[in-house]
């Protein structure tokens, strides 16, 4: 090192020594300081595997199990207390550990009486695979099959081969509707159900596929910022193998008392002070999120991507780069929805905004109007949907959360677009096209073009911003 730079870096030493001396820290609370950043770095961190663990523990809450499915027989509501989910499309989904049961066979019917659009995931909800038209079946069905981690054995023909690096995985697989009629939900629940899940081992003679349906329920998979994120962190931790990308975070958690193989117990001021950090964390994580709007997906408007480049890229390529670890951003993304495709774009597209056309923040107490212009660029269908800010799950109690352009009380204007109105109460004449908010409350939008078309990618169709209307 040049005499130069020595003397910089020691007088930074010195400076930042005094600066310690003077602050007078005792041990304790050095300990304290480590523990509280410790704890939100690793929220950040694990927001993808908690996020993945309490959706399966809201399974286990309805009685499901490992290679099932828990499905909607109808539409979603606000039951539905996922993060961003979709309440105009059907759900299925199953949940494995490949681990406990050998390789897991996913069975997707053929695209005849119906469509699957979805992804089988790894526990950190990196993508296998798309399935379903969009996939690597191209809508012919197929049987995919996920392998445990370190899998050796001769896998047999026939088959799509997801090797995994985690023990348990997911699919998230929507069944589309064709219309927006009850006989359209009634097919598309019909179709879906002809998905098989079971093990390799019993692939001869595979056991009937038992579905579960949530409809009726509160499913909540929603993030707590207190101690019960930790508890579920040591749940995902115990059940699954390090991987090498995330060992450096073997220490940190051990001073947090989470530890393979060991009880986590944290006493009453460990408590304290997880909770107090995941409070931090959760400050940390919405500043974060505000300033992920800055780079707009049209120019001049406020609709985003709700995902940075580099974390798409990860969770499609299991993190293949070795000089890119997005954790901040993965850990953003993973904090206000759940899922992630291996072909973003290719079955479907999502476009976020928190704010209106002036940059105001929506507020659930005011009336607002989205123009979607005609001639959107799906070959399925575009849906608009309102959540609730704080949480980013559906509004609870409302009668819908959302439009669609499938449902057929929709009206269009003359040249064809459509205007869609958020607020607490329904425009006069125009209550088909209105979607209920708290008037208490902030919300957020999410559009999503399901069957996206080049127009959409080449941005020679925009979608204008949300305008707040005038007091009625």
């Amino acid at each position: 090192m040049r005499r130069a730079e020595f003397s910089v870096l020691a007088f930074i030493f010195a400076a930042t020594l005094t600066d310690v001396q003077a602050q007078n820290f005792s041990a304790e609370e050095i300990e304290r300081r480590t523990v509280e950043r410790r704890a939100v770095e690793a929220i950040i961190w694990g927001m993808p595997a908690v996020n993945f663990d309490l959706m399966y523990q809201a399974v286990r809450e309805i009685n499901g199990g490992l290679n099932q499915i828990v499905y909607w027989s109808r539409l979603p509501d606000w039951k539905l207390q996922t993060l961003t989910p979709n309440p105009d499309a059907i759900y299925f989904t199953t949940f494995i550990n490949a681990k406990e049961t050998g390789p897991v066979v996913i069975e997707i019917p053929p695209a005849d009486d119906g469509s699957i659009t979805g992804t089988i995931m790894d526990a950190w909800q990196a993508a296998l695979e798309d399935v379903g038209p969009a996939g690597v079946d191209k809508g012919r069905g197929g049987k995919y099959l996920v392998l445990p981690p370190g899998h050796a054995n001769k896998v047999p023909s026939g088959y799509v081969v997801l090797p995994s690096d985690t023990n348990q995985g997911y699919a998230l697989l929507r069944s589309i509707l064709k219309g927006g009629s009850e006989a359209d939900v009634a097919k598309a629940v019909a179709y879906g159900k002809r998905i098989n899940v079971y093990p390799l081992a019993q692939a001869a003679r595979p056991p009937p596929t038992m579905f579960i349906d949530a409809a009726d329920v509160v499913f909540d998979s929603t993030i707590p910022y207190d101690l019960r994120f930790f508890l579920s962190l040591d749940r995902f931790v115990q059940q699954e193998i390090w991987l090498v990308r995330d060992k450096a975070m073997i220490d940190p958690l051990k001073s947090l008392g989470i530890e393979k193989g060991r009880p986590f117990n944290p006493d009453a001021r460990m408590q304290r002070l997880l909770n107090e950090a995941a409070r931090e964390a959760q400050v940390w994580l919405e500043v974060r999120y505000e300033a992920a709007f800055s780079t707009p997906y049209f120019e001049g408007r406020r609709w985003a991507v709700p995902a940075s480049p580099d974390v798409i890229e990860g969770q499609q390529t299991l993190f293949a780069n070795p000089d890119v670890y997005p954790i901040d951003g993965r850990g953003l993304t993973f904090s206000y929805a759940y899922f992630s495709a291996k072909h973003l774009g290719a079955g479907q597209f999502y476009l976020m905004t928190i704010r209106d056309r002036a940059g105001q923040p929506f507020d659930g107490g005011s009336a607002y109007r989205l123009t979607v212009p005609a001639h959107a660029p799906v070959t399925q269908y575009w849906s608009a949907t309102v959540y609730d800010r704080a949480t980013h799950a559906l509004i609870r109690n409302l009668p819908r959360s959302s439009r669609s352009s499938q449902n057929p009380e929709l009206q269009r204007n003359a040249n064809g677009s459509v205007d869609v109105y958020f607020g607490p109460k329904a425009p006069t004449g125009m209550a088909s096209n209105w979607v209920p908010t708290d008037a208490n409350g902030k919300f957020e939008v999410l559009f999503r073009l399901y069957g996206p078309q080049k127009p959409l990618f080449d941005k020679t169709w925009t979608l204008p911003d949300i305008e707040r209307m005038a007091a009625q």
